[in-house]
C-alpha cells in the first residue's frame, strides 16, 4: 500500500477505529467506511449473534472497503477471556488471566483464541492486559490482570503476544503505562496516579518493555492522569507519555491506540475537538470511539482540518499512517 496514493480524507480516516450498532452491513457502517473512511472497526457483544453471522459481517466489512477503494480494515475485539470476552458460546470460554497457572495455559488460550478469531474474520485482539495488579483486593484490574508480579505478567503477556501473532492475530497490549495501581474506574471518572517514572520503570513498565522486544503490533493508552509525568493530560492524550516515554524512551514503532474516548474519564472532562488536537500532536496513531454518535464525524472533520492547515500535523499524520499500513501489510495483505 502506497501512502502517497492516499487522499487527505483517507489519511484522516485511517486514524480512526469505530464501533457501531447492528449485526450486518447497514447504512451506519457504510457511512463509517465510505464517508469517514475509518481504518478499523471494533466489535462488541451487541454486534454478535453466531459464528456464521460474525463471519458474514466481517467479510462484508472487508468487501465493502475494497469496493470503496480503501485499505483493508482492522477488525478488533476485546477477547481477554474471563470477565472481558465478547465472544460467547459456542466459542471457547476461559476463566481469565488471574487463573492462568503457567505459560502452557497462556499459550493454550492464545492458540485457541487466535484460531477462533481468524475463523470468523477478526484480525486484532485488544489483549493482553499487561497491567500489574499490585493490590489484588483493591486494584481495578484485579479480575483481569495476570497478577501482582511484573516478571510473571511479562512472561505470560509475551506468551500471548507471540502465539496470537504467530497465528495471524494482531495483539494490542494494554493499558500503557499501567493501571494496576488504580482503584477508580476510568469508564466513570479519570483516576489520578502519583507514581513517578522511576517507580513505573521498576515495575509497571516492565511488561511493556518485554512486549516491545517481542514486536507487539499495538499498544493501548490508558485514561489515567499520571501527575508526576504529565500534570495536565491523561496518558491517552499526553505527548509526554505517548511520544517522549513510549516512542522515544522505550523505542516503540508499532501502532499506538487510545482507549475508548466515550469513557467517562475523557468525555466528562474534554470536548472532542480538544481531544483530537492533543492526539494528533502526541504521535498517537489511532483514535478509538466505540459507540455510535456525533463524535466520530466530528473527530474525522477535525483531523482532516488539521491535516490541511498544519504542515507539521500533516507530516506526523503521514508517519502514523505509515505505521498503520506497515502493520496492515504484515497481517492483512
Amino acid at each position: 500500500m502506497d501512502i502517497s496514493a492516499l487522499s487527505n480524507e483517507q489519511l484522516a480516516g485511517q486514524r480512526l477505529m469505530a464501533g457501531f450498532d447492528g449485526t450486518r452491513l447497514n447504512d451506519d457502517l457504510k457511512f463509517l467506511i465510505n464517508k469517514i473512511k475509518v481504518g478499523g472497526i471494533i466489535l462488541f457483544s451487541r454486534n454478535l449473534t453466531s459464528p456464521d453471522q460474525i463471519k458474514d459481517l466481517c467479510m462484508s466489512f472487508q468487501e465493502y472497503a475494497i469496493k470503496c477503494g480503501q485499505p483493508p480494515l482492522f477488525i478488533s475485539i476485546d477477547q481477554e477471556g474471563g470477565q472481558v470476552a465478547r465472544l460467547k458460546e459456542p466459542f471457547t470460554r476461559f476463566s481469565g488471566n488471574p487463573d492462568m497457572k503457567d505459560e502452557e495455559d497462556a499459550g493454550h488460550f492464545a492458540e485457541i483464541t487466535a484460531s477462533e478469531l481468524k475463523s470468523v474474520g477478526i484480525n486484532m485482539n485488544m489483549a493482553p492486559v499487561l497491567d500489574v495488579a499490585f493490590d489484588n483486593k483493591k486494584s481495578i484490574m484485579r479480575d483481569r490482570s495476570f497478577g501482582n508480579d511484573p516478571a510473571w505478567v511479562s512472561k505470560l503477556g509475551v506468551t500471548l503476544i507471540e502465539r496470537l501473532q504467530r497465528n495471524g492475530i494482531m495483539a494490542v497490549a494494554k493499558h500503557f503505562p499501567g493501571i494496576g495501581r488504580t482503584v477508580l474506574d476510568p469508564h466513570i471518572e479519570m483516576p489520578p496516579l502519583d507514581a513517578d517514572l522511576q517507580t513505573l520503570e521498576s515495575s509497571d513498565l516492565r511488561p511493556f518493555y518485554e512486549a516491545i522486544k517481542h514486536d507487539v503490533a499495538g499498544i493501548m493508552l490508558s485514561h489515567i492522569l499520571y501527575s508526576k509525568i504529565d500534570i495536565k493530560w491523561p496518558a491517552s492524550l499526553s505527548s509526554k507519555i505517548a511520544k517522549d516515554l513510549l516512542r522515544d524512551r522505550m523505542g516503540f514503532d508499532g501502532i499506538v491506540i487510545t482507549d475508548d474516548l466515550d469513557m467517562g474519564a475523557i468525555k466528562g472532562n474534554y470536548d472532542i475537538k480538544t481531544v483530537i488536537k492533543q492526539i494528533l500532536s502526541a504521535d498517537i496513531d489511532i483514535t478509538l470511539i466505540c459507540h455510535k454518535g456525533p463524535n466520530i464525524e466530528i473527530a474525522y472533520e477535525k483531523i482532516l482540518k488539521e491535516l490541511k492547515d498544519s504542515k507539521n500535523i500533516k507530516a506526523k499524520g503521514k508517519e502514523s499512517v505509515r505505521r498503520i499500513l506497515k502493520i496492515k501489510e504484515k497481517y492483512l495483505v
